[in-house]
């Protein structure tokens, strides 16, 4: 008899364990923050050319051609 309730406990434990397991974390964090706008770059070397860095107008320019070209799967799949 006591082994049993042993038994019963030990699977308790680790049904308890494993569901805990599960969870997930709470998302408290923001993120990245940067008080810079993002048109201002990052000083990395690998851009796009014709983007210059600081130039609002340049960064939604270049926004724009990449979602009208680069990820719009529409355009992608028509024969050129």
């Amino acid at each position: 008899m006591m082994q049993r309730t042993v038994q019963w406990t030990l699977a308790a434990a680790v049904a308890v364990l494993s569901l805990s397991a599960c969870t997930e974390k709470p998302q408290t964090g923001m993120g990245v923050r940067s008080d810079a706008p993002p048109y201002a770059g990052t000083g990395s070397n690998f851009t796009q050319p014709g983007w210059k860095a600081g130039d609002k107008t340049s960064w939604e320019a270049q926004l724009k051609a990449r979602q009208q070209y680069g990820q719009n799967e529409y355009t992608r799949t028509q024969a050129k």
